[in-house]
């Protein structure tokens, strides 16, 4: 059954033969879009090395975003014979998001990760059938239900972070937000989703897994910028620890596996009534009936634990860096704590929901800083994009969602504010459509938002129950760059709060 439902795949509706796959790997620019030389580029472009004056090979993205100001919502780069295109225009962007004539594109930095995420949720190719597979066993491990499942465990980390943090406070010492919130996502994801505690509170240092999974990010981040032929020499001694970080997480993940295949399923209920991984071994397709391979659990357990954390942690910490720096909008946050929750010191699932406000910091935060700072599509056929630029089927551009969610043609004059009241119900519906996408766009969306938005809400809500946040007056917010986005060096001092409810 399962041959036959791929070889019907390849076909179209009509019973004819589909086109073949777009070309795989790297595509310059120059191969799809026939009229590229109308694309603005930088000024002082350099024969053979191109775009590099003033480049720094440690904040690409933020390089981007000042030349995005400077070139308008459609411009290009150019980087030793590799051309790039980038939107960032709200219109632009919204055509873009159709998803008849476009799809998710894998790019450089993500295929990068290919290596160690294989065809996971994230990382595989749109042909590739294992995705589909993937995301229709998982998708119930999203439902309501399954998230109400998984409160209660959001709850039990989240007393490890505030026990963490009394303790800081109690001795009069500031918190590494990035480095706790990195510490509470990774137990989060690993404890709802697999069953496994890693004991990154009990640890003075980050997790080796972290550790590793920072390394291999970081190397495909290094991957995106440096020439080719200069790899094999700039890149040997980085290369040799990337594969020796790849490795670690292969044995992490392969450890968690063989673990639950000893020890049995997660619970006592029907099949698939259990956690992800319960899912990812026992339940096969609906309508198929084929399930995941080994390999292919591997490289899905990795994807949702690498890209399950690192994302919500870095939104967590800029929520916590514009909250310290906002005092009306931290007391209208804390005030909305309190009110919902009463008198009670943890809610319930449902309450979470409830936080609507608090919500809407978090949204205004994942817009200024989008912890996935782009996304790249493709053209799933020949086709012009706005109207004005021809794109050859399989020419790709990246949308730089940090710039679409500071177009002043949606956000308005001053879209560098931090104001949770562009989140109002009255605002989001008077507004575009497709110009928040912090979680990429189309069929290919993030799986787990749902999952990563009542985490992050969760999470806020208690600490602002909790303790007064006090901000370093002398720092000023740097963004390090790893693939995802992170506030660099932030730190809080913290005081509990005198509570009278």
């Amino acid at each position: 059954m399962a041959q036959t439902t791929r070889s019907a795949a390849a076909n179209g509706p009509d019973g004819q033969r589909a086109p073949a796959a777009p070309p795989k790997g790297f595509r310059s620019a120059e191969l799809g879009w026939p009229e590229l030389h109308r694309i603005p580029h930088p000024p002082r472009r350099l024969p053979l090395l191109g775009d590099i004056l003033g480049a720094n090979v440690r904040t690409p993205l933020q390089d981007s975003m000042k030349m995005a100001h400077q070139l308008g919502p459609i411009f290009r780069r150019k980087a030793f014979g590799k051309e790039f295109v980038f939107v960032w225009g709200a219109e632009l962007a919204a055509d873009m998001a159709d998803e008849s004539r476009f799809a998710k594109h894998v790019g450089l930095g993500v295929a990068n990760l290919r290596p160690v995420a294989g065809d996971g949720l994230f990382t595989a190719y749109n042909h590739e059938p294992n995705w589909q597979l993937a995301h229709d066993i998982l998708a119930p491990g999203f439902s309501r239900d399954a998230m109400s499942g998984y409160h209660p465990l959001m709850l039990d980390v989240a007393r490890q972070l505030t026990a963490r943090w009394d303790e800081r406070e109690a001795a009069g010492r500031a918190v590494d937000v990035p480095g706790d919130m990195t510490k509470l996502t990774l137990e989060t994801i690993a404890r709802t989703g697999f069953g496994h505690d890693f004991g990154s509170f009990e640890r003075s240092a980050p997790h080796p897994f972290v550790s590793a999974m920072v390394g291999t990010l970081s190397f495909a981040q290094r991957r995106n910028v440096v020439p080719p032929l200069l790899t094999p020499l700039v890149l040997r001694g980085a290369d040799r620890r990337n594969d020796a970080d790849m490795a670690y997480l292969n044995r992490t993940v392969d450890a968690v596996i063989a673990a639950r295949r000893t020890e049995g399923r997660s619970d006592s209920g029907a099949v698939g009534s259990g956690d992800l991984l319960d899912r990812m071994l026992e339940v096969a397709h609906p309508e198929t009936g084929e399930r995941l391979t080994p390999e292919n659990i591997r490289r899905q357990v990795i994807t949702f634990l690498v890209a399950g954390h690192e994302t919500t942690s870095g939104a967590l910490s800029f929520a916590l860096h514009y909250l310290s720096r906002s005092p009306e909008v931290l007391a209208r946050a804390r005030a909305e704590v309190d009110e919902v929750w009463g008198a009670a010191e943890e809610p319930a699932y449902e309450q979470v929901a409830k936080l609507r406000y608090l919500r809407r910091v978090l949204d205004e935060s994942l817009r200024l800083w989008p912890t996935a700072p782009g996304f790249a599509r493709e053209a799933r056929v020949d086709t012009t994009l706005g109207g004005e630029h021809p794109m050859r089927r399989g020419a790709w551009a990246l949308v730089l969602a940090t710039m679409l969610h500071r177009d002043p043609a949606a956000w308005g004059e001053h879209p560098e504010e931090f104001d949770p009241d562009r989140f109002a119900p009255s605002a989001v519906r008077a507004r575009p459509a497709h110009v928040f996408k912090p979680f990429g766009t189309g069929a290919r969306a993030c799986i787990g938002r749902q999952f990563a938005l009542h985490e992050a809400t969760l999470v806020l809500g208690l600490l602002l129950r909790r303790y007064d946040l006090h901000a370093d007056p002398a720092y000023r917010l740097r963004i390090a760059e790893r693939l995802t986005l992170m506030p660099d060096g932030l730190t809080l001092r913290l005081t509990r709060r005198a509570r009278t409810a």
